[in-house]
């Protein structure tokens, strides 16, 4: 009988987890990445009609899509978790992107973009209302949700509403000038914690 070859077990073993793992190992990242939650973390931080919207737009259509969201509201963005916010107003002054369209008339007129200097806009009596009515106005005629519906929609979808507990306190806030829905209040150095970990982190 002719003789048995040398076999090396520890390098045939090596061999087959080589050709195995990277395998095994994508399989499992994938079916691991499939099965998690995406996360989305937002600091609202301006609590002006027209900059109201893009937090909760976009945290009610990230929770739609199955994500765990919170939004941090911080300094003026504490105005959009008071229990009124019908006052929330609107202003041209430091905005010059904003178009200043009318909401009524021919179509021809509702066209015209009414570049208005800042130095005029300072000087109107009135004009910020103005500015609003006209904004709420826009925001009626295409059929858009009011600011209170997209915090209603927003919670309804599970995001959470968070209130900087500094900002509460330098203000003089207490938790009772905010909507009971907001049960959590903290500082920055719990917050950044939680957005780190996000997949997606928002500054407004």
């Amino acid at each position: 009988m002719g003789a048995t070859p040398d076999v090396n077990l520890d390098e045939l073993i090596k061999q087959r987890l080589d050709e195995i793992l990277p395998e095994k190992l994508e399989a499992a990242l994938a079916e691991r990445e499939a099965n998690r939650t995406p996360s989305m973390c937002i600091i609202a931080t301006k609590g002006t009609l027209d900059w109201a919207y893009p937090p909760f737009i976009l945290s009610s259509t990230a929770a739609a899509l199955g994500w765990d969201v919170s939004v941090f509201f911080t300094f003026y963005g504490l105005n959009l978790l008071k229990k009124d916010i019908s006052d929330l107003k609107v202003s041209g002054l430091g905005n010059p992107g904003m178009p200043m369209r009318m909401p009524f008339g021919p179509d021809w007129f509702k066209k015209i973009n009414w570049n208005i200097p800042n130095a005029v806009q300072a000087i109107i009596p009135g004009f910020e209302n103005i500015a609003t009515s006209l904004m709420q106005k826009t925001i009626k005629n295409n059929g858009v949700a009011n600011i209170a519906e997209l915090r209603a929609l927003s919670l309804e979808a599970g995001v959470n509403l968070i209130g900087c507990q500094m900002t509460v306190d330098l203000f003089g806030f207490t938790h009772d000038d905010f909507i009971p829905e907001c049960k959590e209040y903290c500082g920055a150095a719990t917050f950044l914690p939680m957005a780190q970990k996000a997949d997606v982190s928002l500054f407004i």
